[in-house]
C-alpha cells in the first residue's frame, strides 16, 4: 500500500514537472514591394528605369503644358485696340511680354502685316504648328513604354519558365520538386506584374497629356479666328 502511494506520488510530481506544450500562433508572412521587385531578377532593372523615365516625362509635360495653357483674358482685345490705334509696336512688346503659344503665333501674323492675307495666315499656321510640335516633345517616348514595358515583363517571365523548367530537368529522376517549380515560376510572374503597372500607368498618363494639348490646340485655332476676323474689322469700323 505504502509502495502504491508513493508510485503515484511520483507520477503526480513528473507530470507536474513536464511543461505543457501550448498552441503556437501562426505568422502570416507579408511580401513587400521591394522584396517582389528583388524577385523579379535581372528584367527588372529595365522596368524600373521606364518607370522612372515615363514619371519624369509626365511631370515635365504637366509643367509645360500648365504654363501653355494660362492665358491672359484681356490680351485679345488689347491686341484689338493696339491694331485699331495702328500701335503695331506695342502691340509686339505684348506678345513678346505675354510669352505664350497663342502670343508668339500672334506676334508672328502681327509682323506679317501689309503682306497678302494668304501669307499672314500661312505664317500663322506654322508657328501655331510648331507650338503643338513642341508641347508634345516626349510623348511619342511615353507612349514607347506603354506598349514596350508590358513586353519587358513577358519576356522575364517566359526567362524565368525557361529556368525553371530547366532546373527540373537538371534535379532528374520522376519526382517533381514543387517548392523548386513554384519558386520559378513566381519569380517569372513578378516581371510581369510591374511590366503591366508600368505599361498602364504610362498609357494614361500619356492619354491624359494628350488631351490636355487638344485643349490648348482648340484655343490656338480659336486665337487665330479672333486674329483674322480682327484684321477684316479696322477697315469697315472706321468708315
Amino acid at each position: 500500500m505504502i509502495v502504491l502511494q508513493n508510485v503515484a506520488f511520483l507520477a503526480d510530481s513528473t507530470a507536474a514537472a513536464v511543461p505543457v506544450a501550448l498552441p503556437v500562433a501562426e505568422t502570416e508572412v507579408s511580401l513587400s514591394f521591394f522584396d517582389m521587385a528583388i524577385k523579379g531578377g535581372v528584367i527588372m532593372i529595365p522596368i524600373v528605369l521606364l518607370l522612372l523615365i515615363a514619371v519624369y516625362i509626365f511631370i515635365e509635360r504637366v509643367v509645360v503644358i500648365r504654363k501653355a495653357s494660362k492665358e491672359d483674358a484681356s490680351f485679345m482685345n488689347r491686341i484689338k485696340d493696339y491694331i485699331y490705334d495702328g500701335k503695331l509696336d506695342a502691340a509686339l512688346n505684348l506678345c513678346k511680354d505675354t510669352r505664350s503659344p497663342s502670343a508668339r503665333m500672334i506676334e508672328k501674323g502681327i509682323s506679317r502685316l501689309g503682306r497678302p492675307m494668304s501669307d499672314v495666315l500661312v505664317a500663322i499656321e506654322n508657328v501655331g504648328n510648331l507650338e503643338i510640335a513642341k508641347l508634345e516633345k516626349g510623348l511619342g517616348f511615353l507612349a514607347t513604354i506603354a506598349g514596350g514595358a508590358p513586353m519587358l515583363g513577358f519576356l522575364g517571365t517566359v526567362v524565368g519558365m525557361v529556368e525553371a523548367f530547366f532546373k527540373m530537368e537538371q534535379a532528374g529522376g520522376n519526382t517533381v520538386d514543387l517548392s523548386t517549380l513554384a519558386g520559378g515560376i513566381y519569380t517569372a510572374m513578378v516581371t510581369t506584374v510591374a511590366g503591366l503597372i508600368v505599361g498602364i500607368c504610362a498609357y494614361f498618363a500619356y492619354n491624359y497629356l494628350v488631351g490636355r494639348i487638344d485643349r490648348v490646340m482648340r484655343n490656338l485655332e480659336i486665337k487665330n479666328m479672333e486674329f483674322l476676323d480682327l484684321l477684316n474689322e479696322p477697315a469697315a469700323v472706321k468708315k
